[in-house]
C-alpha cells in the first residue's frame, strides 16, 4: 500500500508530459543541471582557499563590584 508500482509511475509521468510539454521539462532540466553545476563549483572552489583561522582574542578580565 505504501509503494507505488510502476504503472502509477507511468501514468504520474504521461500526465506530466501532457501538462507541461517536452521543451518545458527540457528547459527546467537544463537550468536544475546549471544551477547544480554553478553551486558544485562553489563548493569546490571554497574548500580551496585557506580557512581564516579564529582569532584568539585576549581574556577578559573579571571585575567584581
Amino acid at each position: 500500500m505504501g509503494s507505488f508500482s510502476i504503472w502509477h509511475w507511468l501514468i504520474v509521468l504521461v500526465a506530466v508530459l501532457v501538462l507541461f510539454g517536452t521543451k518545458k521539462l527540457r528547459n527546467v532540466g537544463s537550468d536544475l543541471g546549471g544551477a547544480l553545476k554553478s553551486f558544485k563549483d562553489a563548493v569546490k572552489e571554497e574548500e580551496k582557499t585557506p580557512k581564516i583561522e579564529e582569532q584568539v582574542l585576549p581574556p577578559t578580565m573579571n571585575v567584581e563590584s
